[in-house]
């Protein structure tokens, strides 16, 4: 009796164990959206301080799945970013729009962390250039 109990947990085991990787089997096939940035990375060179400065960071989406931009959080209070909140479609492009505005002179980078339904993952976006003085 004992023995019968232990095949059945076993077998019952190694059912859910295949089931699981016929389950992640499937999902390994289900199709990805992608992105391809223009330019992650955009220098603005110097600006002036308390005088706002606007880049736009394009991309496409190369792939056969609609692409879904599911946040865009810039990492500094004085950075705010605008992106399309409609799904980008199969080879067409679009732009995140970030607006930075400094405080305090210097050289500065800063970064937009945009996560997406793509296969790659998150991307980091950069702002970066040196902020002068008000003349």
């Amino acid at each position: 009796m004992k023995r019968s109990k232990i095949f059945v947990s076993l077998f019952i085991f190694a059912m859910m164990l295949g089931l699981v990787q016929v389950a992640s089997a499937q999902d390994a096939t289900k199709p990805v959206s992608g992105i391809s940035w223009k330019s992650t990375t955009i220098d603005v060179g110097k600006i002036v301080q308390g005088k706002p400065v606007t880049v736009e960071f394009e991309f496409t989406n190369p792939s056969m799945v609609p692409l879904i931009i599911q946040s865009v959080r810039p990492t500094c209070g004085c950075t705010v970013a605008d992106y399309p909140k409609e799904p980008i479609q199969p080879g067409k492009s679009a732009k995140v729009s970030t607006t930075y505005n400094a405080a305090t002179t210097g050289m500065f980078s800063k970064s937009i962390i945009i996560t997406t339904n793509a296969a790659e993952g998150n991307t980091v976006l950069i702002i970066k250039g040196e902020v002068t003085p008000r003349k």
